[in-house]
């Protein structure tokens, strides 16, 4: 591939107040150079989340400039990649469950993706938006009583919980969602994590929550429930908040340690396929220093991408 040189920087445009920046005149298609990817780097750690549209991407362009932002995870802990494509997660409506639920993916594993790169192939005309929410903004606007204790707790994620159930009668009896669902099942993963991490590139405290929290350490069902809701309840604040709609070509890049999303399931019928590769991440650490701990099930094949 030729090199792209590139003498200026790219052109950001913000979003939102708190999250989200469009990047333009960029083919994230070619081989770009250091500088580049460098800048594109600096706007997605500033911005969370970054969007780029009328990307002309196969399986091989995606995967080369997704290792550009370092080592790949497989396609997904659970579910299985298209042949040949190791590194790709299809989110297909024809094949598979609607992530209609706030959430930051693979929490449940000890090591979550550091970036997740997903590139729109089919998109329905109206609906199907996905919404993210940055999650540093949110713990910055605890309180500080609420921060000192978030600061101290843990909190186990699981596969198994909320993100993994069917959120109304409809999905429970659609046959494609539920065998989707018995795939996402099909090996049961529990981590303890930090509710609060500290970001490993800018060290800025973010939470650490979303549809696969289940428990809150040392604390009852009940309990758990309640406070993880209080703390969530900040993360999804309008303000926190910016919402992206799709065009087929677009490609979305976040910052997974740094955001929650959710794709909203408003399309009805209509066909909506994207194509999903994550960059591996570290496992967290907490304010006090300590790592998040796999309880149960094996994610290590899965966060070295196979190697």
């Amino acid at each position: 591939m030729t090199v792209v040189r590139t003498e200026t920087s790219v052109r950001v445009e913000r979003l939102a107040g708190q999250v989200g920046a469009e990047i333009g005149g960029v083919n994230t298609g070619e081989q770009l150079d250091d500088q580049m990817i460098a800048e594109i780097r600096r706007a997605l750690l500033a911005h969370r989340v970054v969007f780029f549209r009328d990307q002309s991407l196969d399986y091989d362009r995606q995967v080369a400039f997704a290792q550009r932002l370092g080592p790949l995870t497989l396609g997904h802990p659970t579910l299985p990649s298209p042949e040949s494509q190791p590194f790709l997660e299809e989110v297909d409506s024809a094949k598979a469950a609607p992530a209609n639920r706030w959430h930051t993916d693979v929490t449940f594993c000890d090591r979550p993706p550091a970036f997740t790169l997903l590139h729109g192939v089919v998109m329905p005309e109206v609906g199907g938006d996905t919404i993210w929410a940055n999650t540093v903004a949110a713990y910055e606007s605890l309180p500080k009583e609420l921060q000192e204790l978030a600061d101290t707790l843990r909190i186990v994620h699981t596969n198994t919980h909320d993100y993994a159930k069917p959120s109304s009668r409809a999905e429970a009896a659609n046959d494609v969602i539920s065998a989707h669902r018995r795939r996402f099942l099909s090996k049961v993963f529990r981590t303890e994590h930090p509710a609060v991490r500290v970001h490993p590139e800018t060290g800025e405290r973010s939470l650490v929550l979303g549809g696969f929290a289940e428990t809150v350490v040392g604390l009852g069902p009940q309990a758990s429930r309640d406070l993880i809701r209080i703390l969530q309840d900040y993360v999804t604040l309008p303000e926190h908040t910016v919402r992206w709609r799709w065009r087929a070509g677009d490609l979305a890049i976040w910052d997974n340690r740094a955001t929650q999303h959710i794709a909203v399931f408003d399309y009805g019928n209509a066909r909506r396929r994207a194509e999903r590769v994550t960059v591996a991440g570290p496992v967290p650490v907490g304010v006090d220093g300590r790592e998040s701990v796999a309880l149960e099930g094996d994610a290590s094949e899965y966060c070295a991408g196979g190697s």
